[in-house]
């Protein structure tokens, strides 16, 4: 099975991606979290 090299330009691209994803999933969870303590605390 043939590997596939990912040149240095490839991988600080991808490895980016990666990241803005990850901060992306985060601030939702954070969002979702925030929304989940605001509702419970106003008795809805």
């Amino acid at each position: 099975m043939d590997l596939i090299k990912l040149t240095e330009a490839q991988k600080k691209s991808r490895r980016g991606r990666n990241v803005a994803l990850g901060l992306v999933l985060a601030g939702l969870v954070v969002i979702f979290y925030a929304i989940t303590i605001i509702k419970v605390g106003t008795g809805h």
